[in-house]
C-alpha cells in the first residue's frame, strides 16, 4: 500500500475521510435528541437508541483524523513549527469557533447547556467552557489538542518508524486510558460527581488515546495500512461485536431510552470507535488501491470545510426544526423527519461553510488592499 499512499496523499489522506464521516454523523446526534424530546413510543426510542450508538464515534474519529493529518504534513515537511501551526489553526479553527460561539450565545441563547449567562463573567464562562450550544463542548476539547500539538510531535519523533517503540507507546496509552475510564465510571458517570465534574468530558485526557493512535497510524503506516487493507473483514466482525455490546449496555438502562446513557467513556465505546476508525481507513485504502481519484478529491474538498460545517450544523437544524415546525411532524413521522432534517442540515452546513470562507477571504483581501494603499 505504501506506493499508493504517497501518491494519494497529494489528493486526500485517511484524516480527510475521518473528518467527513465524523462531521456527517455528528449532525445526526442533536436531531435525534430533538425527536426523542417530543416523546416517542418505546419501540421508536429503541430504534433511535441503536442509531445513536451507530453514529457515536464522531469525536474520536475527528481527533484521530486531525492528529493523523497534522503529523503527516509536518513529517513530510521534515520539521514542526509551532508558530506556523498556530497561525494556520488561528484562521481555520479559532476564528470560526469565536464567531459561531458568539452567534449561539447572542442569537440562540436557549441552546445553552447546564446554566445560562446572566452577567458578563458568566457570559465569558459560557463562551469558553463549551456550554454555548450542545455541540460546542467538542470545540473546547479539540482545541486543546491543537495547542498541545508539540507534545504529539515529540511522541511522533520518538517513535519514528520503530515498531517496538510504537508498540510500547500504544500499550502504555491503552493502559493509562483504561485507568481513566475506570476513574470516570466510578466517580462521574452516574457517580457522586456526575453534576459537578461534568467538564471532564471536554478535557483532552478523555480522548488522548485517539490522538496518539492517530500519530502511530501515520508513523507506522506501512504495517498499519497493510493490516487494515488485508484484514478489513476481521475489523468488520469486531465492529459488529462492539456495536452489539454498546447497545446491550444502553438498553440495560431500560425505558425511557436516554441518550446520555451512551457516553464515549466506556471500554465498549472505545473499542467501537477504534473499529469504525479502522473501517473508514480501510475504505480510504481501497479507494486508493482502485485509483478512485474523484472520491479522493471530493473527500479532500469536504474535509477542508468539515470543521466549519460542524460549527454551524446546530444553527441550521434549529432553523429547520423551528421554521418547518418539525416537532409536529416528529410526533407522527419520526424517521422521515429525522432523515429530512439531517439531509437539509448537511447541505446547508457545508454550503454555508464554503461560501462564508470565500466571502471572509475576499473581505480580508479587500481590507489588506485598503490598508496598504
Amino acid at each position: 500500500m505504501e506506493k499508493y499512499s504517497c501518491e494519494s496523499f497529494k489528493i486526500a489522506d485517511i484524516g480527510d475521510y475521518l473528518k467527513v464521516f465524523a462531521c456527517t454523523a455528528v449532525m445526526a446526534q442533536p436531531i435525534m435528541s430533538l425527536i426523542m424530546g417530543v416523546g416517542q413510543p418505546f419501540h421508536t426510542q429503541d430504534i433511535f437508541g441503536i442509531a445513536y450508538n451507530l453514529v457515536k464515534y464522531t469525536a474520536p474519529a475527528f481527533i484521530f483524523g486531525i492528529l493523523y493529518s497534522t503529523i503527516r504534513i509536518n513529517d513530510l515537511a521534515g520539521s514542526f513549527s509551532y508558530k506556523l501551526h498556530m497561525q494556520s489553526s488561528w484562521s481555520n479553527l479559532f476564528v470560526p469557533t469565536f464567531w459561531w460561539t458568539l452567534i449561539y450565545l447572542l442569537g440562540m441563547p436557549w441552546l445553552q447547556q447546564i446554566s445560562k449567562f446572566n452577567s458578563f463573567a458568566s457570559f465569558c464562562w459560557q463562551f469558553v467552557n463549551g456550554n454555548a450550544a450542545p455541540h460546542l463542548w467538542y470545540n473546547t476539547m479539540m482545541l486543546q489538542f491543537i495547542i498541545l500539538m508539540p507534545i504529539f510531535w515529540k511522541i511522533s519523533s520518538f517513535v519514528g518508524t520503530n515498531v517496538k517503540r510504537g508498540a510500547m507507546v500504544a500499550l502504555i496509552t491503552i493502559v493509562l486510558y483504561f485507568a481513566w475510564l475506570q476513574f470516570y465510571d466510578i466517580y462521574v458517570f452516574h457517580g457522586p460527581h456526575e453534576k459537578n465534574w461534568y467538564l471532564l468530558d471536554r478535557i483532552f485526557t478523555s480522548f488522548f488515546i485517539y490522538g496518539i493512535y492517530g500519530v502511530l497510524a501515520w508513523q507506522l503506516r506501512g504495517y498499519v495500512n497493510s493490516f487494515l487493507y488485508r484484514f478489513w473483514w476481521l475489523i468488520l466482525v469486531a465492529f459488529a461485536v462492539c456495536f452489539f455490546w454498546t447497545n446491550f449496555e444502553l438498553h440495560g438502562f431500560g425505558h425511557p431510552v436516554l441518550l446520555t446513557n451512551a457516553p464515549y467513556y466506556k471500554p465498549s465505546m472505545m473499542f467501537y470507535c477504534l473499529a469504525v476508525i479502522a473501517l473508514i481507513a480501510a475504505l480510504y485504502l481501497a479507494n486508493v488501491k482502485h485509483n478512485l481519484k474523484t472520491c479522493l478529491k471530493v473527500f479532500h474538498f469536504l474535509a477542508t470545510y468539515a470543521y466549519r460545517a460542524y460549527l454551524s450544523n446546530v444553527f441550521w437544524n434549529q432553523l429547520i426544526w423551528r421554521g418547518l415546525n418539525m416537532s409536529y411532524h416528529a410526533m407522527y413521522h419520526p424517521f422521515f423527519t429525522f432523515f429530512g432534517t439531517w439531509i437539509l442540515t448537511w447541505i446547508l452546513s457545508f454550503t454555508s461553510a464554503y461560501y462564508l470562507h470565500i466571502w471572509w477571504s475576499k473581505a480580508k483581501s479587500l481590507f489588506y488592499r485598503l490598508v496598504n494603499n
